[in-house]
């Protein structure tokens, strides 16, 4: 995504849409982001007593009935139920009427890294259990990587070009970035983008173990602690958000009421194979996506990293970002350290709070962490939110299998 400038085709951002484990809706959300509030327990929807991994981030009070259709509910993963409802947020937001716009002006690009895991579960349970007669025929769909698109798309009426990104935690700035592009050649002039997971189930949190990266830490306060000495692995999460882009221009047409900023550069890498020899490529995101947005590393204000609880993948974060950026020169935040990680929701959900930093004035905390190695060069925010004039914010995301992701997102004049 080359930067735009000031010109009628930059993607600006005109609506949020909000589902965590800490709070549902923006505003719910970034108050307890600010209050240091964590959406992290013991996993409380199954007992997970007998998992070595026993801590997540739930969504454990979206209450569907009244948000959604009925016929619906059983159509629809809860990863893809909160999908559309934040989506009903996020155009309440912008002021957007989809009924008004084009037929072809307006697509769907969201993110996805494991599909509609519980929906899935359930319907091999009828499978094995009670015989494929009893197996919902809404299974064909429900548990796929595209579906959230797809039934975004159906419910609002958006037919401009629509697709899905798989590139795990990176994936929600990969496609918040097509989006920019589709909106910039004037293939649409408004997209939906973003991302949600809801994988915490027994079957997902099976999946999830054999990557070895989450912690067994038994303490919800002390599970999950980005760039902390005694880090031991990150919790999984649930949620995400949506994010309503739109051509500068056709937002001043429409007579737009705020806008939250612009995406002014983007860049996508891939780490080498292991035991290659070839240093992480997530340094090189990072400098392509500040030459993308015509910014020097000085303009940035603020860093919202990926944190991945890990010691070694947060050293190599670390160590990319002090080469960038110089040693301690930029304030850094974990905010999904209030959340987990939620995959190809956790993207979404950073560049949602850097828009709402922009807005305030405030960078929310990282919280849990206490003991940040003084040789990994981080000015990390911790315990309290800081007030500081937000122009310019990195967004910063890593996929499992070498995935890397970096978004400069800017202050709208």
């Amino acid at each position: 995504m080359n930067a735009p400038g000031t010109g009628a085709a930059e993607a600006v951002v005109t609506g949020l849409g909000v589902v965590a484990p800490n709070g549902i809706g923006a505003k719910a959300f970034w108050d307890a982001a600010l209050e240091g509030r964590s959406g992290i327990d013991v996993i409380k929807r199954f007992d997970a007593s007998s998992y070595p991994a026993r801590i997540g981030g739930e969504v454990l009070d979206f209450a569907p009935d009244g948000l959604l259709p009925k016929r619906l509910l059983p159509q629809t993963d809860r990863m893809t139920q909160y999908a559309l409802v934040a989506t009903d947020w996020a155009l309440a937001d912008a002021g957007v009427d989809p009924a008004a716009l084009a037929e072809y002006d307006a697509g769907v690009i969201t993110a996805s890294g494991s599909g509609g895991f519980e929906f899935g579960q359930r319907e091999l349970e009828k499978l094995w259990g009670d015989g494929p007669e009893r197996v919902s025929a809404y299974q064909s769909f429900a548990w796929f990587y595209a579906v959230n698109t797809g039934q975004i798309s159906i419910r609002n009426g958006l037919r401009g070009h629509s697709s899905v990104v798989v590139s795990e935690q990176a994936g929600g700035l990969d496609a918040a970035a097509h989006a920019a592009r589709l909106l910039r050649t004037g293939t649409i002039t408004l997209a939906v983008t973003g991302g949600f997971e809801a994988s915490i189930c027994p079957w997902g949190l099976v999946a999830q173990l054999p990557s070895g990266l989450l912690t067994d830490a038994p303490d919800p306060q002390r599970a999950y602690l980005p760039f902390d000495a005694t880090a031991t692995g990150w919790v999984p999460g649930e949620g995400g958000a949506i994010l309503i882009v739109e051509r500068a221009d056709a937002a001043r047409a429409r007579g737009v009421g705020q806008v939250y900023g612009r995406l002014a550069g983007h860049a996508a890498t891939f780490d080498p194979r292991p035991g290659s020899g070839a240093p992480p490529a997530l340094e090189q995101a990072v400098r392509l996506a500040l030459e993308r947005a015509q910014v020097n590393p000085e303009d940035i204000d603020v860093v919202f990293a990926d944190g991945a609880g890990v010691p070694q993948l947060d050293r190599a974060e670390a160590t990319a970002l002090a080469s960038v950026f110089g040693p301690a020169a930029v304030p850094v935040t974990v905010p999904k350290s209030m959340t987990g990680r939620l995959y190809a929701g956790g993207a979404p959900l950073d560049l949602a709070c850097a828009f709402l930093a922009m807005r305030d004035s405030v960078v929310p905390p990282t919280i849990g962490t206490r003991d940040v190695p003084a040789d990994l060069g981080l000015d990390l925010v911790l315990e309290q939110p800081r007030e500081l004039p937000v122009r310019n914010a990195l967004v910063v995301a890593r996929g499992s299998g070498g995935f890397n992701a970096a978004t400069v997102v800017r202050r709208h004049p």
